[in-house]
């Protein structure tokens, strides 16, 4: 029996979500790889470039002028800085990372978003969600293994990238509720593109052949289709539903390190990552819960 309403809705965003995530895993894996032919900036200005261009070249003939309407230049400005930052610190993470363990290490950062939420915010955090984040964060350093002489030093990538993704989270939770989704995704193309292009005759080199060059476009178009994607996704359906469906692309970073670089996790990695899955999960319930507590008593 096929679901029909906003059952159909639900079940379509929840399909969005999945592929979306595949797509990022697709991404992280084709970096890595063709991050041994080229520059990772490289990566980078493809990535962004092919947005902005794929974003404008769609949307503007349906939107028009309102595509570009924005009530904070500034703050879409900040954004699209934090995310491109976000980009150049995780290609650079997963050089030095399985890419499962990578995609594990950056599902951490809504704990990240809690953490900031009190230190920053001043929100009142519960003694059950800080066991929750301590916990997110052991998982982490399981993954991570700081003191191994496999990641050493570049153990401090990944943290700062989930610490700058933090941000971005919550700016752009603000700005959603004023912005057109879609403006933002307009906005952050272009400021990334603009900005590696910028950058770009510092370490520009020559595509040394048509694999890479096709590699490094698939790094374009997955990131594109996938942020694409996640927009469908919630505009389909409450993120309290698909916030779990957010770990499915941990499995598919795990299958496309498998498939293309023939590694498996070690014990501590995926103890590491099934901490941060069970505390990710629980956290998100929580939410969840508390939302719903919050919610006004039907009249009558």
């Amino acid at each position: 029996m096929r679901p029909t309403g906003q059952g159909a809705r639900i079940t379509l965003g929840i399909t969005f979500l999945v592929t979306a995530m595949a797509c990022f895993a697709v991404l992280d894996t084709a970096v890595k790889y063709v991050g041994a032919f080229v520059s990772i900036l490289v990566a980078v200005w493809f990535r962004y470039v092919f947005q902005a261009v794929a974003v404008t070249a769609v949307m503007l003939p349906l939107r028009g002028r309102d595509l570009l309407r924005t009530r904070h230049p500034r703050f879409q400005l900040l954004r699209g800085l934090l995310l491109l930052t976000v980009s150049v610190l995780s290609f650079f993470s997963v050089q030095f990372m399985p890419v499962g363990e990578f995609t594990a290490f950056v599902m951490t950062t809504p704990l990240v978003v809690t953490l900031f939420a009190a230190l920053f915010l001043k929100e009142k955090v519960s003694a059950l969600r800080w066991t929750l984040v301590c916990g997110g964060f052991l998982g982490a350093l399981l993954v991570v293994q700081p003191g191994s002489a496999t990641i050493g030093w570049a153990s401090l990538l990944p943290l700062l990238m989930v610490f700058t993704y933090a941000w971005f989270q919550i700016l752009t939770s603000q700005m959603a509720r004023t912005e057109d989704p879609m403006t933002l995704h307009f906005y952050t193309g272009w400021v990334g593109a603009l900005v590696s292009t910028a950058a770009l005759p510092l370490v520009w080199q020559t595509v040394p052949d048509v694999k890479t060059l096709a590699l490094l476009s698939l790094v374009g178009l997955m990131g594109t289709v996938g942020h694409f994607l996640l927009i469908l996704a919630f505009a389909r359906a409450p993120a309290s539903t698909l916030t779990p469906y957010l770990y499915a692309q941990i499995a598919f970073a795990m299958l496309c390190g498998w498939l293309v670089f023939n590694h498996v996790p070690g014990g501590l990695e995926l103890t590491g990552v099934a901490l941060i899955v069970v505390c990710g999960l629980s956290a998100s319930r929580l939410t969840t819960r508390e939302n719903q507590r919050l919610l006004p008593l039907p009249k009558g």
